[in-house]
């Protein structure tokens, strides 16, 4: 029996990594592919910097592919003065992280040359995303090829959903 569960546990967290690195990225490239079609001043980056790490760092940084991660407390603590007691459910918004005026300056700006930039988008600590380095180099090759501009064809359609930043449809086409 130890073993038979052993094995189900593999089996799942093998298909947690695999459903989780392809969500993630797939919605970090569609949201930053209509990012950079609905900002034309950004579409220079094709041509000098989208494949510039600090432009993928922020692309992270805003567009937040992954929406909250609720967490259950082990133990009673205190974070910001507020008690938190064994059992109870903590949530971590990311999307607020990320804008979090008192970390970023400019936080509803999305700014390709951001230097300083302690997103969250990989999460933090033990449960901090282990295929960051390949989403990084998967989002820079595909703005990369992409450019070098995007222009959208009607109204991109999201996804109604408290997880995931995600779109349905995203109608692009490239001028060239």
């Amino acid at each position: 029996m130890a073993g038979a569960r052993r094995a189900g546990s593999s089996a799942t967290f093998w298909l947690l990594l695999v459903v989780a690195g392809n969500e993630t990225t797939r919605h970090l490239i569609a949201n930053s592919l209509l990012a950079l079609a609905e900002r034309p001043a950004l579409r220079r980056l094709a041509d000098d910097g989208a494949t510039h790490p600090a432009a993928v760092e922020d692309l992270l940084r805003w567009v937040s592919p992954v929406t909250q991660f609720r967490r259950t407390a082990t133990r009673d603590t205190e974070l910001a003065g507020r008690p938190i007691a064994a059992g109870d459910k903590v949530v971590l918004y990311y999307a607020a992280a990320n804008r979090d005026p008192a970390v970023f300056t400019d936080p509803d700006v999305l700014d390709a040359a951001r230097e300083a930039n302690p997103h969250l988008a990989f999460g933090i600590g033990p449960h901090f995303c282990l295929g960051s380095h390949l989403v990084r180099l998967e989002a820079r090759a595909l703005l990369a090829a992409l450019r070098p501009a995007l222009r959208l064809r009607g109204a991109p359609v999201r996804l109604e959903s408290s997880f995931v930043n995600r779109l349905k449809a995203l109608p692009l086409r490239l001028a060239g």
